[in-house]
C-alpha cells in the first residue's frame, strides 16, 4: 500500500485551505509543490553559505561551490549519466531546448534543412525552431497524431526516411497525456543519422528518465515539476555534442581567456553557465531529487497510474465530457485534459477554485494542438503522488456543481 497521508504531511502547502475550503492541487502539470526538504534546503543555504561559486577562495564561496557541483552529480546520477559535466542548469525546459537550438542549430542547420517535431508538442518545442527558422530557412515538419492522441508512428517513420538533421519531441504531452515510445522512436531516428532532442517537462519527475538506456541526444527538463524550485533547469547532452556547441550567452564564469579582440570559452559546463546562476535552485534541485529517491519513481508511477484510472473512470461516466487523448491511463501520464459541453474551461475552473479546486484551464501552451483538435481550450487536471482519490472525488462533485449553478 502507498501510504498518500504519509507524504502530504511533508508539503506544508497541502494543509492551507482556499476559500474556506481544503486545498486539492490539481495542477501538477504546470508546477509541483515543494516538499519541506527542498524549502529548508534554499533556506539553509542562503542562511549558512549564501555566496557566489566558482571565483572566491574565501570558505562560503567554497561551500557554496561544493553544494552547487554536489547537486549537478545528482543531477547526473538521476538520469543515469556517468559524466557530471553534461549536466548544464538552466532556468527550465524553454530554456534549455532554446540553448540547444541557438548554440548547435544556428551552428550545424544549414538553410532548407528539416526538423521534425510533433502536433503534441508545447510551444517551448515549436517557438525556438520558428525563430531559427527566420534565419535558417528551416523546413519544420509536424509528425500527425491520430483521433486518439496517439502518435501515428508511420507517419513520423515516413517523415524520418527524408533524413532531416533532427526530431524534437516530447516524452509526456503536457496536454493529451500521451506517453510516447521513446525506445523505439529514438532507435529508429538514429538508424537514419537523425539526432534527438527530448522534452522531458512532465516526464523525469513521475516516470523518470534514464540517458543510458534512452540513448537521446538531448534531454531537457524543469526542477519546479519535480518538486524543486522553481528557475532552475536542465539541459544534458552527450559529451560530443556539447564539445561543438558554441556558448548561448557571455559573459562572466564561461570564458578561459578574454582579450580585447577576442576570447577563448570555458570547458564544458561552464561555457554554457554565464554569469550568476540559480545557485539555491540547484541546491533545492538536489534536496527535490533526493526525496524523489526516498519515495522511489517506481512507486510513483504505480500510484500515480492509479490515480489516473480511478479519475478516468469517473470522469467518462459524467454526460458531456469529452476525454482528450488516450482513454487508457497505462497510456497517459498523470494528467487528464478534458471538455465539457456548454461551459467554457475558464467558467469550470472559476466554480471549481470556489470550492478550493485547482486546476488548469487553457491552451496549456499548445495552441496548434487544440486547434487541430476543434476547440479553443481545455480544462485540465493533473497528479501527483500526493494527491489522493478523495480529491478526485471532490473535482467530480465540483464539476457537477458547475453544471447546477451553469443550468447546463
Amino acid at each position: 500500500m502507498f501510504d498518500v497521508q504519509k507524504f502530504r504531511k511533508d508539503f506544508p502547502i497541502l494543509s492551507r485551505e482556499v476559500r474556506g475550503r481544503p486545498l486539492a492541487y490539481l495542477d501538477n502539470a504546470a508546477t509541483t509543490q515543494k516538499p519541506r526538504s527542498v524549502i529548508r534546503s534554499v533556506s539553509r543555504f542562503y542562511q549558512k553559505c549564501n555566496a557566489n561559486i566558482h571565483r572566491g577562495i574565501h570558505s562560503l564561496s567554497e561551500e557554496a561551490t561544493l553544494a552547487y557541483e554536489k547537486a549537478r552529480k545528482k543531477t547526473a546520477q538521476f538520469i543515469g549519466a556517468d559524466d557530471a559535466r553534461e549536466i548544464i542548469f538552466v532556468r527550465n525546459t524553454t530554456e534549455a531546448i532554446n540553448l540547444v537550438a541557438f548554440s548547435w542549430g544556428k551552428r550545424f542547420f544549414k538553410d532548407g534543412d528539416a526538423v521534425v517535431l510533433t502536433e503534441m508538442e508545447h510551444h517551448a518545442n515549436i517557438i525556438p525552431w520558428l525563430i531559427l527558422s527566420q534565419e535558417k530557412h528551416l523546413n519544420i515538419k509536424y509528425a500527425r497524431i491520430d483521433s486518439q492522441g496517439y502518435l501515428d508512428l508511420n507517419h513520423l517513420w515516413g517523415l524520418l526516411d527524408a533524413h532531416p538533421s533532427l526530431l524534437s519531441l516530447t516524452h509526456v504531452s503536457n496536454v493529451l497525456g500521451t506517453i510516447n515510445p521513446l525506445g523505439q522512436i529514438i532507435k529508429r531516428a538514429h538508424e537514419k543519422g537523425v539526432l534527438v532532442l527530448v522534452d522531458a517537462a512532465q516526464s523525469v519527475g513521475h516516470l523518470g528518465f534514464n540517458v543510458k538506456k534512452y540513448r537521446a541526444d538531448f534531454l531537457a527538463f524543469s526542477g519546479h515539476k519535480m518538486l524543486g524550485p522553481t528557475g532552475i533547469g536542465v539541459l544534458w547532452a552527450k559529451r560530443e555534442h556539447l564539445e561543438k556547441m558554441m556558448p548561448f550567452l557571455g559573459g562572466g564564469g564561461m570564458i578561459d581567456e578574454v582579450y580585447w579582440q577576442r576570447f577563448t570559452p570555458n570547458r564544458c559546463p561552464e561555457k554554457f553557465e554565464a554569469g550568476t546562476p540559480n545557485i539555491a535552485g540547484a541546491v533545492g534541485l538536489g534536496a527535490a531529487i533526493d526525496y524523489l529517491d526516498f519515495v522511489g519513481l517506481e512507486r510513483i508511477y504505480k500510484y500515480e497510474e492509479e490515480l489516473t484510472s480511478y479519475a478516468l473512470q469517473k470522469l467518462t461516466r459524467l454526460d458531456g465530457l469529452k476525454i482528450i487523448g488516450p482513454e487508457n491511463s497505462v497510456d497517459r501520464g498523470a494528467l487528464i485534459s478534458f471538455s465539457l459541453a456548454g461551459i467554457h474551461p475558464h467558467d469550470l475552473a472559476t466554480i471549481l477554485d470556489e470550492q478550493g479546486i485547482a486546476i488548469r484551464s487553457g491552451h496549456h501552451c499548445a495552441m496548434p494542438l487544440h486547434q487541430k483538435l476543434g476547440i479553443p481550450a481545455s480544462a485540465r487536471a493533473s497528479f501527483c503522488f500526493y494527491n489522493t482519490k478523495k480529491e478526485i472525488d471532490r473535482l467530480i462533485e465540483g464539476i457537477r456543481k458547475a453544471r447546477q449553478l451553469l443550468d447546463r
